[in-house]
């Protein structure tokens, strides 16, 4: 068992927030008192109604559109399939070309993958260093089969602002329907459907303290879109489905919260943001700040550590009491580096290191303090631990946690008899293996590694676990051995085990290599 950290500082609201007082207080009431359908005619459905309206409005307020304009659903995801789905169905006599960038969150980029296996054709454009994408290559890629431009308003990873009026005027004049995925800047930047030049726009509760599993999409008047969801007559037809009613009325106030609000916070994210980067880049070398420097959201800070992998980053800065995140995956058996640092023109290796803080409205400077306590000795700890010279989510026992955080037999060894390099030096986990062998038995190892904490973790073991044994018996070592010594690892991380595996075999090959020796077992 992990102890708890004294202190807790949350700096991740671009993945989530926390609901709001007021917004609690306003859905409270229709958990239990007034829980009408809202599409019931008697009092109890159109007390419910009228809530439902009355939070259409507060949102059609924070958007400058019109209440008519809004439609209520289960969050970003379903508004950003709902609105190219949608628009690529009704629109497809006209045309199946569709365009947007390589930065786009999942929901959209998905999307379009979906639609090119139904016969659509999608063009994604790149984006320069800082994230930005250029309205003349959008206009350039129109051509007369486009009927739908998708570039998101601020990008969730690196913050950067798009220039949606400009793109929103290249469509209009070109008579393409243009949506923006505003999920992340709603609230935090000022939005105006009209001078944007958009005809559908996302966004969601939970990103603005209102509560998870609501979302809108606005669609202006006279854009015809083809349902993805059939039932009922419900939200003029465009989104079957029982009204949650409970979660509108959250979305609703969170969204006449943030309106009022609005400049306040931007101030006050921004002042902070902008002393965790100044000190941040003081007191750590070589790191470099992911994203445009004045056209950004102003509570998104996106860094990258090379020689820190990214996950092991993040479960040391929650150790410490920290919670950020990264836009890397260690999943299905790889390191996935995060797909917006990469059109972005990082290195795998560099996006491989980088971590995502995101302020919040009941964040203080203090937090700032604390972070820069601890953050600078644990880039210099990774770094220390890693084989390169430039999301945790898992449950891990408490042997894994154990050498994560003390790891054993870091470094090299001069002289060594045998050095395996094992792993993807590409985009995943890399150890390098450093043995000394004598008379066949291995009497020292140590190690160099740039993983998530499975990886150092499988790679510390295994350096223990060979000391002391022969060759024959190191070479036969398996990866579920390792795994099992280590209490257990989740399937998506069996390959840090095999890594290590790999990594004392090559090593031992190495030696055998040297001595001119043909002693396989």
């Amino acid at each position: 068992m992990v102890e708890s950290p004294m202190e807790s500082i949350y700096l991740d609201h671009n993945a989530t927030t926390p609901v709001r007082t007021e917004v609690f207080e306003a859905m409270e009431p229709f958990f239990r008192d007034r829980f009408g359908n809202a599409s019931s005619i008697h009092r109890f459905g159109q007390d419910a109604r009228s809530a439902v309206e009355e939070a259409r409005a507060q949102v059609a307020g924070l958007v400058n559109g019109r209440p008519g304009e809004v439609y209520f659903t289960s969050g970003g995801t379903e508004s950003d399939n709902l609105a190219l789905k949608g628009i690529a169905y009704a629109r497809r006599e006209r045309g199946r070309h569709i365009i947007t960038t390589k930065i786009e969150h999942s929901a959209v980029l998905n999307s379009c993958a979906f639609l090119e296996r139904e016969g659509y054709e999608v063009t994604y454009l790149p984006v320069d260093e800082y994230g930005r994408v250029d309205p003349g290559q959008v206009a350039d890629a129109l051509t007369n089969r486009t009927i739908l431009i998708s570039i998101m308003h601020a990008n969730n990873e690196i913050g950067t602002v798009q220039p949606v009026d400009e793109i929103g005027k290249i469509a209009r004049d070109r008579g393409v329907c243009f949506h923006t995925d505003a999920v992340q800047s709603a609230g935090k930047l000022p939005i105006d459907v009209k001078a944007f030049h958009v005809d559908l726009l996302s966004l969601s509760g939970h990103k603005i303290y209102g509560p998870k599993g609501v979302g809108a999409i606005y669609i202006r008047k006279g854009v015809e879109i083809e349902p993805i969801a059939h039932g009922g007559h419900h939200e003029n037809d465009v989104r079957s489905g029982t009204e949650n009613t409970v979660g509108i009325v959250g979305l609703g106030k969170a969204a006449e919260l943030a309106a009022s609000e609005r400049e306040h916070e931007y101030r006050h994210l921004a002042e902070m943001r902008d002393a965790l980067e100044g000190r941040i880049l003081d007191k750590i070398e070589g790191v470099r700040v992911n994203g445009h420097p004045e056209w950004r959201l102003p509570g998104t800070l996106n860094m990258s550590f090379p020689g820190a992998e990214g996950e092991s980053l993040i479960m040391s800065l929650d150790l410490e009491g920290i919670a950020v995140s990264t836009g890397s995956a260690c999943s299905s058996g790889a390191i996935e580096p995060s797909h917006v640092l990469l059109a972005l023109g990082s290195a795998p290796r560099t996006a491989l290191g980088s971590v995502r803080f995101s302020f919040g409205r009941d964040n203080i400077m203090q937090d700032v303090d604390y972070v820069l306590n601890r953050l600078p000795g644990i880039v210099s700890r990774l770094r220390e631990l890693s084989s390169l010279p430039d999301e945790a989510g898992y449950m891990y026992s408490s042997t894994v946690m154990d050498h994560f955080r003390s790891p054993r037999n870091v470094g090299d060894l001069p002289n060594a008899d045998g050095v395996g390099n094992a792993g993807n030096p590409i985009s995943g986990n890399t150890i390098a293996l450093y043995l000394k062998i004598a008379e066949g038995t291995v009497t020292d190892a140590r190690f160099r590694t740039f993983g998530c904490a499975a990886s150092i973790a499988a790679s510390s073991m295994v350096t223990e676990w060979v000391i002391g044994r022969t060759i024959e018996e190191a070479a036969s070592i398996e990866n579920d051995t390792i795994a099992v010594v280590l209490g257990g690892l989740p399937p998506t991380k069996m390959h840090c085990s095999a890594m290590a595996a790999d990594g004392v075999r090559a090593a031992i090959e190495d030696y055998r290599t040297r001595k001119g020796v043909n002693t396989k077992a």
